[in-house]
């Protein structure tokens, strides 16, 4: 077998942009992000959280109000 042909392992801290939550993982990246995790998904909470990180809920309620008006 060749030496050194894996690829570098960490302990990658992952970090949720939803509720802010961080953990730590295995894995060949040394820093994860991600958009929900398990303790902010509406599936694993069972709640209706809106994440709206660029607008587009706003947006959407604003055509929906003008659909409705129309």
């Amino acid at each position: 077998m060749k030496p050194d042909i894996h690829p570098k392992y960490f302990e990658a801290k992952v970090h949720c942009g939803s509720c802010g939550r961080e953990w730590t993982v295995g894995s060949t990246s040394s820093e994860l992000r991600v958009d929900v995790c398990s303790q902010c998904h509406p599936f694993f909470t069972g709640t209706q959280n809106i994440i709206d990180t660029a607008g587009q809920v706003e947006r959407f309620q604003k055509r929906l109000e003008r659909s409705a008006r129309a």
